[in-house]
């Protein structure tokens, strides 16, 4: 039997993103953020709350960087999503990754980030929910050690995390347990 739970924003998984930006002292910003994603072959939608430090940046330097973390830096990047720049300055030299500046956009490389999206802002959309942003990729940065013999992105090289928007649980994910668009092919026979 099923139970009514009522209007929550309950989907599983949620992303794990990470938004990089600078600081207008040119110190790098980073915020963990999981409500986005891509929304078309060479664009990802965020959405934030205005007052987020990242916002201000993103609004100043209208470029950002979106990575996705891998396991072995959950802590930092956890941290990441609980601090916020407007109360830590030093938020990012907490957390003793390391950033490299962009040679694409205006916006930080975290090194230690195994995949990393450089977008530039195209849009930014105030709605009664919240900001939405916009953002054309302009290209996709991976570390070789997440890169299969192709030169492909592994997705279980990555080890990335996804959130748990029900319990505020993360969970490793990257065992692939079948093929898009041939694992439920049969069912297209007669």
């Amino acid at each position: 039997m099923q139970k009514n739970l009522g209007v929550k924003p309950f989907l599983f998984p949620m992303p794990t993103y990470m938004i990089g930006t600078y600081n207008p002292d040119n110190t790098p910003d980073v915020m963990m953020m999981a409500w986005g994603g891509i929304c078309a072959e060479d664009c990802v939608a965020l959405n934030l709350e205005a007052s987020h430090k990242t916002v201000a940046n993103l609004k100043e330097r209208k470029a950002f960087t979106l990575a996705v973390p891998g396991t072995d830096t959950l802590r930092q990047s956890d941290f990441l999503g609980i601090a916020s720049a407007n109360q830590l300055a030093d938020k990012f030299a907490r957390t003793g990754l390391h950033a490299v500046k962009s040679e694409r956009v205006d916006a930080p490389v975290i090194t230690e980030y195994p995949l990393t999206l450089e977008c530039e802002v195209t849009e930014m959309q105030t709605q009664p929910y919240g900001l939405r942003v916009l953002g054309k990729i302009v290209n996709v940065l991976a570390d070789e050690k997440v890169l299969d013999a192709a030169g492909k992105i592994d997705p279980a090289k990555l080890q990335a995390f996804v959130f748990d928007q029900m319990q505020n649980g993360y969970y490793a994910v990257g065992n692939k347990i079948g093929q898009a668009w041939h694992s439920g092919a049969d069912l297209m026979k007669k």
